[in-house]
């Protein structure tokens, strides 16, 4: 790895030292693997079979279940493999909470760590979360600031001022600072589906999470042009940040059925309208959050047409999967998870293929 970037990065009255691990280009892609980790218990052996099996990522996600503590876990009982989040929720906890996360996962995995996170969409935050919806871009763009004032308060003399909008810390005794560790340059990726969020990604992170629900289109007329500007704006490259998403991929009829009651569940949620607009398919979206509110869930996914489905999903025998993806996505993304969560036990002979295949 080449000496770190630094890169000074303003926030109306703060300001902090963002530093980037500044690497060339990905050549090659990483197939990463996600889990629900329904059961704690389950993690160290889940974690020890996926990176036997070569996985160079192991995601853990915030839906039933915390995102961070399978991750600790993880760490104890692996070695090689990077662990993340994709994604834990943002603003039902503070910058502070995060960074102290953040801080002893990075120190339990030597490094491994990467945070992911999300903003989730205003009704989750405010009637799930029970916390306060507002300016979702500004104000995640504003927490990893603090975030990495924090870091570099406990890295170095311990001495904090950060001062936003939405978030001040001024307060770090002693008591309270956990002092440096061995790998503090933590590893941000933000997850997103519109502009701003793209944006403030390509500013201030290593990574984004590419939203599952997605098209090569969108992620080229889209995604990356906004990332580039976020980029430009801040000085950085392409080779600065990576694009990581997880994958619709559907091997036989079944599969394509269950893909398709899936995309036509997020093609129901008003935030991702523009990944069917840039389609020209709005009117569906449009249809689909009507029947959302009827909570009509069975009449959905005939809505998804085959025309449809091949736009947000790989379709292809399973012993052609590997090929497809990266026909696909090289040159887009950087990191590739499977929608489908890695199960301990299951299907172990189909994921080892997939990895050697995707691998040579």
């Amino acid at each position: 790895m080449q000496t770190p970037t630094r890169i000074k990065v303003t926030s109306d009255q703060s300001s902090v030292l963002l530093i980037t691990d500044h690497c060339t280009p990905t050549t090659k892609m990483k197939l990463d693997v996600a889990t629900l980790v329904p059961n704690l218990r389950e993690m160290p052996a889940l974690a020890r079979s996926v990176e036997a099996l070569g996985f160079d990522g192991l995601w853990t996600s915030e839906t039933q279940h915390d995102s961070f503590l399978p991750l600790a876990l993880a760490a104890e009982h692996t070695e090689k493999i990077e662990l993340g989040t994709a994604i834990a929720v943002a603003f039902p906890r503070s910058p502070t909470v995060l960074a102290h996360i953040a801080w002893d996962l990075q120190a339990a995995s030597s490094g491994r760590f990467i945070l992911g996170l999300g903003t989730q969409v205003k009704p989750h935050i405010e009637r799930r979360f029970a916390t306060v919806w507002e300016h979702p871009a500004a104000k995640l763009r504003e927490m990893i600031l603090a975030m990495r004032a924090l870091w570099d308060a406990w890295q170095g003399d311990g001495k904090i001022n950060f001062r936003g909008e939405f978030y001040k810390i001024t307060l770090m005794t002693p008591f309270f600072n956990p002092g440096p560790i061995e790998h503090p340059h933590i590893p941000i990726y933000i997850a997103g589906v519109n502009e701003k969020l793209c944006q403030v990604a390509g500013e201030l992170c290593q990574g984004f999470h590419v939203h599952p629900f997605h098209s090569p289109k969108y992620l080229r007329e889209l995604t990356l042009p906004n990332i580039e500007i976020g980029l430009h704006k801040a000085g950085r490259t392409r080779a600065d940040i990576q694009i990581s998403s997880s994958v619709f991929v559907a091997t036989d009829d079944a599969e394509k059925e269950m893909v398709r009651a899936q995309i036509s569940f997020y093609a129901s949620t008003p935030s991702y309208r523009p990944v069917l607009e840039t389609h020209g398919w709005g009117d569906v979206g449009e249809k689909l959050s009507a029947l959302a509110a009827r909570k009509a869930w069975g009449d959905m996914a005939e809505q998804i047409t085959d025309a449809m489905l091949e736009q947000f999903c790989v379709i292809a025998p399973a012993d052609d999967v590997a090929s497809a993806l990266k026909k696909r996505y090289t040159g887009l993304l950087d990191r590739i998870t499977l929608y489908t969560p890695f199960e301990p036990g299951q299907d172990t002979e189909k994921w080892k293929a997939l990895v050697k295949a995707f691998k040579d």
